[in-house]
């Protein structure tokens, strides 16, 4: 992993343009995107170092997200038609760095691609080898959903979410909790920034159909209630850039 020349700022909600050559560029799609305040002593403790939370109306925030990956391609030029296409559910805390960056620290990843999980993991990503699947999708009201049940009977979830799309989603909560572009990474004591670049979400507002978590107490966190944020994305474009070192704390 290089590191970086110079610290950056990101374009606010507006993605930076990473520079080439891209690790790699995938679509990501129907993506149901849930959150929950957290306390921010609660979210410092999963911060890798030279980051902090980073705060929205005074709390934290902690995010659900489902959604299905396909089309990707390593570079700009081999494409991963297997490795490469399939649903994901991560649980995720929002962080930022003295050099500008702010980005998205990951607590779990749950994928069904063995190669995948076990490449990421090796680079301190946390991916976890599940079954992850969709759960549902029906017209002419579609609920968009996410299942994961993860082997040996660990906590699991599922999810599903009714989308209002002919409404759109751009209030300042809703842009700042999915206007981020990269993600902090710890690994071999270190703290690295993977960037990625795409154009804004199209945000709309959706109704909770329902939600049987497990993978929040799984990482240690306790929330109550439902999700005050519940949106859905059709999906964008994305291109992965070269992660940089983040500077010590």
């Amino acid at each position: 992993m290089r590191k970086h020349p110079s610290a950056r700022t990101d374009p606010w909600p507006a993605g930076p343009m990473v520079p080439r050559p891209w690790l790699m560029e995938q679509s990501w799609s129907e993506a149901v995107i849930l959150h929950w305040r957290l306390p921010v002593r609660v979210a410092a403790e999963h911060m890798p170092p030279g980051t902090v939370p980073e705060v929205f109306d005074g709390s934290s925030w902690v995010g659900l997200i489902g959604f299905r990956m396909s089309g990707t391609r390593l570079g700009t030029v081999l494409p991963l038609p297997y490795l490469g296409s399939f649903t994901e559910v991560n649980l995720r805390l929002y962080s930022r760095a003295a050099d500008g960056s702010r980005g998205i620290v990951f607590l779990s990843l749950d994928a069904p691609r063995l190669p995948v999980v076990l490449a990421a993991r090796a680079a301190g990503i946390p991916y976890v080898w599940s079954r992850c699947r969709p759960t549902s999708a029906g017209r002419p009201a579609p609920v968009y959903g996410y299942e994961v049940a993860r082997r040996g009977r660990q906590p699991g979830t599922c999810f599903a979410v009714r989308p209002e799309l002919t409404a759109q989603a751009d209030d300042p909560l809703s842009l700042h909790l999915t206007a981020r572009y990269g993600a902090h990474i710890g690994f071999a004591g270190r703290t690295y920034f993977l960037p990625v670049s795409h154009r804004p979400w199209p945000l709309h507002p959706a109704e909770l159909v329902h939600i049987e978590d497990g993978l929040m107490g799984a990482a240690g966190l306790a929330v109550a209630g439902p999700p005050e944020s519940v949106l859905f994305s059709p999906g964008v474009r994305v291109v992965v850039g070269r992660p940089w070192s983040v500077p010590a704390p």
